[in-house]
């Protein structure tokens, strides 16, 4: 411990002198600073606007390109034929004018099948099937196949 205090009163000037000479220089660095905000104040102010519009232009672009989700509700009636014995609308099905064969190509479009299996199942080709679908689609005025089978199915024309 003696030791150390010596050593410290012998070089008590020199770590003065070195404390001093830090502080000194601390002192000219802030000045120095002082100095440069001072004498470039103008830039150093449109930096910081420039830093902040920046930041706001990437959080606005961020913003408006951020797809939107929206959730849509969509209500449908659903009609149920609670029963179970199918009698077919006859009035619907003269006043419609449908044929024997486009029922059965409009019943067989219900069970979900193409139109190649159609035309397989009922041994006639594919564009006899276009032409009774095309024909079922304008007799019950609707554009789509499962348009026209909804629409089959509220008249009770088939199950």
């Amino acid at each position: 411990m003696q030791t150390k205090l010596n050593i410290f009163n012998r070089n008590k000037q020199l770590i003065l002198y070195g404390i001093s000479l830090a502080l000194l220089l601390f002192l000219l660095r802030w000045l120095e600073l002082k100095f440069i905000i001072i004498d470039n104040a103008f830039e150093i102010y449109a930096g910081a606007i420039a830093i902040i519009f920046t930041a706001l232009g990437i959080w606005l672009a961020l913003k408006l390109t951020k797809p939107k989700v929206q959730t849509v509700i969509v209500e449908k009636e659903i009609y149920i034929n609670q029963n179970n014995d199918f009698v077919l609308n006859e009035d619907e099905l003269s006043r419609l004018n449908l044929s024997k064969r486009e029922l059965e190509v409009l019943q067989l479009m219900a069970t979900g099948l193409s139109n190649d299996e159609i035309a397989e199942r009922l041994f006639v080709s594919l564009n006899t099937i276009k032409t009774h679908s095309s024909k079922v689609f304008e007799k019950l005025d609707v554009k789509r196949r499962t348009q026209a089978v909804d629409k089959a199915k509220k008249l009770s024309l088939i199950r």
